[in-house]
């Protein structure tokens, strides 16, 4: 079973910005290319940091009030003062985040979702030894959604079925219908039941797994000692 990893789904013309760049043309850059958000490159080429649209929304926010305050919680204050800095900034280099929460060519797309769904991110930088080599975003992400319900029943069949739990295809019935799978027949063994669901569901595009399938035998209970 080929899982698509971030190489295969990111985006390799990646708009960056220097450390230098001013706030004005870094919102024209996310607006005219409609993007979330740019890397922030170093003068050696490398990765310094990332400015979003959340970044350029604090001048939004705070507005000319970028005086200190004194929230009652210290963290709170520490925050405010934080968030308040870079409300004043004018450039990249105090606008961005650093460091940088990164993710390589070779992470699989799930785990690219798991980070930016864990940190709320809209996107995130693809670097390979060091050097940036793409961006991700969830739209990105969402493509392995993008394949028929037909491509989809014949890798369970073939590759799931067939070749990694050698059931007879003709005992495990498979339809799909806009990403769901559907599972009726019978396997022999009662513990199939959840290697079949779960690998079904691991398939790329699979929305969800509905099953109803019975079993020949038990084999999840203890067979009971023989009677002398």
């Amino acid at each position: 079973m080929k899982r698509r990893t971030v190489g295969d789904v990111m985006t390799r013309n990646v708009v960056t910005v220097s450390e230098d760049t001013p706030f004005a043309e870094i919102a024209d850059a996310l607006a005219e290319r409609r993007i979330s958000a740019v890397p922030v490159m170093d003068e050696g080429g490398r990765l310094a940091g990332i400015v979003t649209e959340a970044d350029l929304l604090r001048k939004q926010e705070y507005g000319g009030d970028t005086g200190p305050r004194r929230p009652r919680l210290r963290h709170h204050a520490q925050d405010k003062s934080r968030a308040r800095a870079r409300a004043a900034a004018v450039d990249a280099r105090g606008l961005m985040s650093a460091p940088v929460v990164t993710v390589t060519p070779n992470t699989s797309v799930a785990e690219a979702a798991r980070v930016l769904n864990a940190h709320g991110f809209k996107a995130v930088p693809v670097v390979k030894d060091g050097r940036l080599a793409g961006i991700v975003a969830r739209r990105d992400l969402l493509s392995v959604f993008h394949r028929s319900d037909a491509d989809i029943r014949d890798e369970i069949i073939d590759d799931v079925l067939v070749c990694r739990l050698w059931q007879d295809p003709a005992e495990v019935h498979v339809r799909v219908q806009e990403g769901v799978v559907h599972l009726t027949g019978r396997v022999e063994q009662k513990s199939l039941i959840q290697i079949v669901v779960r690998m079904t569901a691991a398939t790329e595009g699979v929305v969800d797994v509905v099953h109803n399938l019975g079993y020949d035998y038990d084999d999840t209970s203890p067979a009971p000692y023989p009677r002398v």
